[in-house]
């Protein structure tokens, strides 16, 4: 439950604090006191988004910081999952700067404002007057007739299963697509791919290629210049390796008077080696020089078919073209496997349909077995709220597979005799409406572990006896859970345990909103002012005496 609850710098208020009782709390005040800022600031709390503008001070924080009770409420697994410490007295806490950035904390771990909403969700249901409205969707129908089921085990395992279909039926999708597409271009590809297999592709040929086409175009002119150094080094009348075995002997000769000579010498033996072996591969390039036109041919052929691939494909050097060929290989490869591949893939999305829809069953079955209680225990809480012609029906459909199940429900209402019931927004007035819906959250409580349950001015449209029914359930109700009210009604507001006061006060020239728990006399005061206004007649002050005595 919520043990405490304090807001500062956030709207009309500057320093809130409030101790609500475990059992029945009530909450009144003049319109505009701020009431509903003080739900505000809890929503900000559980989740909600924020901005700037909630600001009281701008140049301080907003910090909004409740202890809740979590003792009995077995929620050790879920702050296990969240990767929180859990403490049986949990403090979360929401802080706001002036330049918008929002913290959220809880037992002082930072967290993100998803956790935050995820723990909130297990500790406090905020019904206002926005929640009646939403009475008529589909998803907030069918989230009620779960909350009956208790099936939220099952619900999630449909989810699971759900998920996983969906990425199956993805996979099917973008494969049968994907096989379209290859199917399209499965014929130029396989041709592609052949062309280029048949071109018997190499990495480096074209380099060389293009060099020995260079040398067959200038054989003439290659061979004289290497003719003219064969004879310059070994074969002419100056030949330079005679006359270098000449010094070689010379060096040789006067080495035996010097032994400086000798290294001068040798080096001049290995230059001797060098050049007479560079001499042997000219006369050998000498030998293998000729003009030769069929090769001429065949070579300028091989590169044409070279250049047009690479210009088709767009390709720079031959790699780059033998990855293309690899890539249209496994494309044509692709498409061979491809119904195989497709077969498995709509096997594998069936087989997930048959069991979500098998689970989607149970889940069906888990709601429609509350549907005829819902409706009897609806009808009579009805007839105890004045509405003694009241009639519910919930007309349930079967739909195809959606994220919450295999379900659809209506729920139609008719307030009258003789008149058939019909979708919500057709047929309810606000104070039907609002004991409709008054109504559905009392059923819910037997079902619901949420310990602190808060209305915000429900009782819309209600007033006499139809009120004190109200607060009379309102009370049994805060015999499991702690309840909230905020109200505008004496009825109600004198049924509460614990009675609390919002009001408005000047300070330094700016409207603060204020809270106070009302003592006993306080309390009669406030009540009689609801039933006759600031100034109370004897007569409203003993009205309100028998009220709370009641």
């Amino acid at each position: 439950m919520l043990k405490s609850l304090v807001i500062r710098n956030y709207a009309l208020i500057k320093n809130l604090e409030l101790s609500p009782s475990a059992s029945f709390n009530t909450i009144t005040g003049e319109t505009g006191a701020g009431k509903s800022i003080m739900l505000g600031a809890l929503g900000l709390l559980l989740g909600n988004r924020s901005d700037t503008r909630v600001l009281y001070e701008n140049e301080e924080k907003c910090i909004i910081e409740a202890v809740f009770q979590l003792k009995g409420l077995d929620l050790e697994e879920i702050f296990e999952s969240l990767e929180l410490d859990y403490a049986q007295e949990t403090i979360m806490r929401r802080e706001i700067s002036a330049s918008g950035k929002s913290r959220t904390f809880i037992n002082d771990t930072p967290v993100t404002l998803e956790v935050m909403k995820t723990v909130g969700t297990y500790l406090i249901d905020v019904h206002s007057q926005r929640d009646t409205y939403l009475l008529g969707s589909p998803t907030y129908q069918l989230n009620i007739i779960d909350g009956l089921s208790k099936n939220a085990p099952i619900l999630h395992e449909y989810r699971t299963a759900y998920k996983q279909y969906k990425e199956l039926e993805a996979t099917y999708n973008r494969l049968l697509e994907s096989s379209e597409q290859l199917k399209k271009e499965a014929d130029y590809n396989h041709f592609l791919y052949e062309e280029l297999v048949k071109s018997r592709l190499s990495e480096g040929e074209l380099s060389a290629l293009e060099e020995e086409l260079r040398i067959i175009e200038h054989a003439e002119e290659i061979k004289a210049r290497l003719f003219e150094s064969a004879e310059l080094l070994d074969q002419g009348e100056i030949a330079v390796l005679p006359a270098l075995q000449k010094v070689i002997k010379n060096l040789q000769s006067v080495s035996q008077f010097a032994e400086h000579f000798v290294p001068m010498k040798e080096r001049m033996h290995s230059a001797m080696l060098e050049m007479t072996d560079i001499a042997r591969e000219i006369n050998s390039e000498l030998q293998k020089i000729d003009y030769d036109s069929d090769r001429q041919n065949e070579i300028q052929e091989r590169l044409s078919l070279l250049y047009q691939l690479s210009q088709k494909h767009q390709a720079a050097t031959e790699k780059d073209l033998i990855v293309i060929r690899d890539s249209l290989k496994e494309k044509v490869e692709k498409v061979q496997n491809l119904d195989a591949e497709l077969e498995n893939a709509r096997k594998s999305m069936t087989n997930s349909y048959e069991q979500l829809t098998s689970i989607g069953g149970k889940l069906q079955q888990s709601r429609l077995a509350v549907v005829n209680g819902f409706k009897t225990g609806l009808e009579a809480l009805l007839k105890e709220l004045a509405m003694p012609h009241a009639a519910v029906e919930i007309r349930h459909g079967s739909i195809p597979p959606t994220a919450n199940g295999l379900d659809k429900f209506n729920i139609l209402f008719s307030a009258n005799t003789g008149i058939a019931p019909d979708e919500l927004k057709n047929v309810a007035s606000g104070g039907e409406f609002s004991r409709l819906m008054f109504g559905i959250k009392y059923l819910l409580t037997d079902y619901s572990a949420l310990p602190t349950i808060i209305f915000d001015e429900i009782d819309t449209g209600i007033s006499g006896e139809v009120a004190l029914k109200m607060a009379k359930m309102m009370k049994a109700m805060a015999s499991h859970h702690q309840v909230i009210a905020i109200t505008h009604l004496p009825q109600i507001a004198a049924s509460g345990d614990t009675h609390y006061f919002v009001f408005k006060e000047i300070i330094d020239n700016r409207s603060v909103t204020m809270i106070k728990a009302l003592n006993d006399a306080e309390r009669v005061m406030e009540i009689a002012k609801m039933i006759s206004g600031d100034n109370p007649t004897q007569g409203a002050l003993q009205s309100a005496r028998e009220l709370i005595a009641r």
